[in-house]
């Protein structure tokens, strides 16, 4: 019943709006938008009217470009369920499994598909908002998370603009403003880029792992002695490049920046038992204990640790 009242509430205010919007001002419309994208969602019926409205009063209004991004962005997507022959696809579990009539195995996914023209309406707003405010860093990550979402597997516009934002960020030295956030530093830089990286990587596949690299590559040019994309590329040698000995060297340097980073010591503990390095493994066993939050991994490590104790 609240949501009927909800729906009429909002046609009426549309409605009766209508009449006003050639004196209304940036903030009215603002609110109008407000309240129609709560009451009826991101696409809700009347909001690409109020849009078109709002834009022709005021084409350069940064909340109103943002509206539209917004809107065009959730307008160009549709989830369909997809039949795939992989355990894992673009590092989503699945929602379903089966077997076929021969007894094969078959997984189905819940998969995000894009209109190109609407996405690109989407993209034109959010590029017109970042001309605009060039230090908005909130604006620039939002148009780099629908081109990550839009390219799937082939992150290649969403990898150019990240490392062009990287460039930017250390070259010109920007002071950012980010809505909701008080201080933007560049830890909170680095971690904003480090999501970007730990999404490339769970969505694995080939191009994939080149962007996660090469971005990180990219912030160790700037950032040396940073364990986070020195763990990255540890990560990229092991898992991506297969190429342990490189690893390793990368997750040495991480640990002498950060003696207790979970994610170097367990890969460490990985290499070593695929090495049947025997020291290795008991070194880096020793160190997860004291580091991991987890009682049954602690557990599990101590009990294998004092099997290998037992060995001459």
């Amino acid at each position: 019943m609240n949501r009927i009242y909800s729906f009429f509430a909002c046609c009426a205010l549309l409605l009766c709006s209508v009449a006003s919007f050639a004196q209304s001002t940036k903030e009215e419309y603002a609110d109008r938008y407000n309240l129609l994208v709560k009451n009826l969602g991101e696409t809700g019926v009347g909001i690409e009217t109020l849009l078109d409205n709002w834009k022709a009063a005021y084409p350069d209004d940064t909340d109103m470009l943002v509206a539209s991004f917004r809107y065009y962005l959730a307008k160009s997507q549709k989830q369909e369920v997809v039949r795939k022959d992989v355990s894992r696809y673009l590092g989503m579990k699945p929602i379903l499994s089966l077997k076929d009539s021969l007894g094969k195995d078959v997984w189905f996914y819940q998969e995000t598909f894009f209109d190109d023209e609407l996405f690109g309406n989407a993209t034109k707003s959010i590029d017109r908002a970042i001309a605009l405010n060039p230090d908005r860093l909130d604006m620039r990550f939002s148009k780099i998370s629908s081109e990550l979402a839009y390219e799937k597997d082939s992150p290649d516009m969403a990898c150019q603009d990240l490392k062009s934002l990287i460039t930017y960020n250390y070259t010109e030295k920007p002071t950012w403003a980010y809505k909701g956030v008080e201080k933007v530093d560049d830890e909170f830089f680095c971690a904003g880029v480090q999501e970007y990286c730990v999404a490339l990587f769970q969505r694995g596949g080939q191009k994939c792992f080149d962007a996660f690299k090469s971005i990180s590559e990219l912030m160790l040019q700037y950032r040396p002695d940073e364990h986070l994309f020195l763990s990255n590329m540890g990560s990229y040698y092991l898992v991506s490049a297969q190429d342990p000995k490189t690893a390793l060297k990368y997750y040495t340097k991480v640990l002498k920046q950060d003696p207790n980073d979970y994610t170097a010591i367990k890969n460490c503990v990985l290499m070593a038992r695929n090495e049947n390095n025997v020291k290795m493994e008991k070194k880096y066993l020793a160190q997860l204990i004291k580091v991991t939050e987890s009682e049954s991994e602690k557990l599990a490590s101590q009990t294998r640790l004092d099997q290998l104790n037992g060995k001459k």
